[in-house]
C-alpha cells in the first residue's frame, strides 16, 4: 500500500525557516518524480519544486528560497523552506509520479505552513 507521510510544517515568522519531510511507501521510490505542491486558503493548488535524481526545478515563487531533495536509501524527500514570507502560508503536499505506473500519482496528506508575526 502506498503511503506518503508529510511532517515538519508548523508556525513561523516572517523570514524564518522550515524543513517539511516526506516519507514514502510501498512503491519503488528512487524511479518516482517527486513534488511538492501548497493550497492556500481560497486558492486552487499550486506546483511548488520537483525532483527525479538531480537537481530541483521550482516555481518561481520559491526559486532562492526553496530547496528540494531527497534520500533514496531512507525513501525521503525534503523541502527546505527559507525566508518564509506569508503569502507561503498553505497547506503543503507531497507527491509521487510516474508515468508508467497505474495510477500515475500518489498523495500525502499535507502539512500545514502558517508564515505569521
Amino acid at each position: 500500500q502506498v503511503q506518503l507521510v508529510e511532517s515538519g510544517g508548523g508556525l513561523v515568522q516572517p523570514g524564518g525557516s522550515l524543513r517539511l519531510s516526506c516519507a514514502a511507501s510501498g512503491f519503488t521510490f528512487s524511479t518516482w518524480v517527486m513534488r511538492w505542491y501548497r493550497q492556500a486558503p481560497g486558492k486552487e493548488r499550486e506546483w511548488v519544486a520537483a525532483i527525479v535524481r538531480g537537481g530541483g526545478i521550482y516555481a518561481d515563487s520559491v526559486k532562492g528560497r526553496f530547496t528540494i531533495s531527497r534520500d533514496d536509501v531512507k525513501n525521503l524527500v525534503y523541502l527546505q523552506m527559507n525566508n518564509l514570507k506569508p503569502e507561503d502560508t498553505a497547506v503543503y503536499y507531497c507527491n509521487a509520479f510516474s508515468s508508467s505506473s497505474s495510477p500515475s500519482a500518489y498523495w500525502g496528506q499535507g502539512t500545514q505552513v502558517t508564515v505569521s508575526s
